[in-house]
């Protein structure tokens, strides 16, 4: 099975990439299933129905999201409803969102998809060790394909859980940085893992941002509105 991960998609610029580029690239590669991190696809931070619904248009399966979760509470109902968007899994239980999705590919493969957030330098949440283990512990054992998305500042924290998920998972793959890392691999026990995929987004930016806000913001301590490159 073939499947396409897609990394932070940052706002608008993001958005058109990904409707450009995605359903060739699916038909090109044949590819069984696309799954993105959409949680910077409104403007840079945080994602609407409206993304969501154009980003599904596009092609994408299933959506993972991160820190910026609930910048738009327009997104609680498709949260709420929708069976292929979730949360981070050590999110609160009362926290709007599912903890895993299970999708179906074209060709019938069942692929359970599950969302992480870090702990180093990020804000406080429950334990991502402890929250993988109850999701998993739930899934149907006839459920082979796990592709768990990592959303996290530290490489440490990022290939801590992958090699405690070495051999559990079919993938571990990390978000949130918008950097690539160059660490691809395949881990002893057979689970993919990278650092991080990095962002869909503007390249000439920082991290998907207008360069001049980063940097006038950086050197005076003013602040400014990181507004997405175009």
């Amino acid at each position: 099975m073939r499947i396409l991960f897609i990394g932070d998609v940052v706002g608008k610029p993001g958005r058109r990439i990904v409707r450009q580029v995605v359903s060739g690239l699916v038909d090109r590669e044949r590819i069984d299933m696309v799954i993105a991190n959409a949680e910077n696809s409104a403007a840079g931070s945080g994602i609407t129905p409206a993304n969501y619904e154009e980003l599904m248009a596009a092609g994408i399966d299933a959506i993972t999201l991160g820190d910026h979760i609930y910048r738009r509470r327009e997104i609680y109902r498709i949260l709420e409803t929708k069976e292929n968007i979730i949360k981070p899994a050590n999110y609160p239980a009362e926290a709007p969102g599912k903890e895993f999705a299970v999708v179906t590919s074209a060709g019938g493969n069942k692929v359970a998809v599950i969302s992480l957030m870090g702990r180093v330098f990020m804000k406080p949440v429950d334990c991502p060790f402890a929250a993988v283990d109850r999701v998993l512990r739930s899934l149907d054992k006839t459920i082979k394909i796990i592709v768990v998305d990592v959303h996290a500042e530290a490489t440490s924290d990022k290939q801590a859980l992958a090699r405690y998920l070495d051999g559990r998972v079919s993938a571990v793959l990390g978000t949130h940085t918008h950097v690539p890392t160059a660490d691809e691999c395949i881990l002893p026990g057979g689970t993919a893992f990278q650092c991080d995929v990095g962002m869909t987004g503007p390249y000439d930016s920082i991290l998907g941002r207008r360069t001049d806000r980063v940097i006038e913001t950086t050197r005076t301590f003013q602040p400014l509105a990181f507004d997405v490159a175009s």
